[in-house]
């Protein structure tokens, strides 16, 4: 798949994801789209991966990468917000030579980290451009919105963390001045973001 830039020095992309299932069960932890999303940004001082996945058809995709982050000129810094989400963040790191600490004191300029309290995932903040990047827990709802992941996808949570107590911390993301939510399954929410989050924490 091609990069999108949806705003300057803001990369997305998809790609199909191998371990995705033709009619997965509604509800369940299989239950997502097969293209997934991965998302690029071009710091001030870095330039930063989350959650890449590289596409089939790789030459081409790594060509155009390869173009975006030598013009950049910065170090590449990848970001994991998820365990599931490791997918080519190995191929990244090797090719570029970069790193994938998560610590406060080594992110770029202008990115943040948001962990989720019991949940297993750390979101990515970019101030800048206003874009939340989640992992698994929240999702495209398939109809230009956003939704809570489904209840089964907490069940391995060590914290028995259960939908309703995840809606209420997730409600805290609500103090951001959203404007996207780059969603990594699904399709992302390019304006009024904010809004889009509050709806979907009403209707989890």
């Amino acid at each position: 798949m091609e990069l999108q830039e949806i705003r300057p020095g803001l990369l997305r992309w998809t790609a199909r994801h191998p371990d995705a299932e033709a009619e997965p069960e509604p509800e369940s932890p299989a239950d997502w789209p097969p293209d997934v999303g991965s998302v690029a940004y071009e710091a001030s001082d870095a330039f930063v991966f989350v959650d890449p996945l590289v596409p089939p058809e790789k030459e081409a995709f790594w060509t155009s990468l390869d173009e975006r982050v030598r013009g950049h000129g910065q170090r590449v810094v990848v970001l994991t917000t998820i365990a599931f989400h490791q997918r080519s963040r190995d191929e990244v790191v090797e090719r570029y030579g970069a790193s994938t600490s998560r610590a406060r004191r080594t992110l770029p300029a202008g990115v943040e980290t948001v962990p989720i309290r019991r949940a297993g995932e750390v979101m990515v903040w970019l101030p800048e451009p206003r874009a939340l990047v989640p992992g698994d827990r929240i999702l495209g709802d398939g109809r230009g919105g956003l939704r809570l992941c489904p209840e089964s996808w907490l069940r391995y949570l060590p914290s028995g963390l259960k939908l309703p107590e995840l809606r209420e911390t997730l409600r805290a993301l609500l103090d951001l001045p959203i404007e996207m939510v780059l969603v990594s399954h699904g399709e992302p929410v390019l304006e009024d973001g904010r809004s889009a989050l509050a709806r979907a924490l009403e209707s989890a």
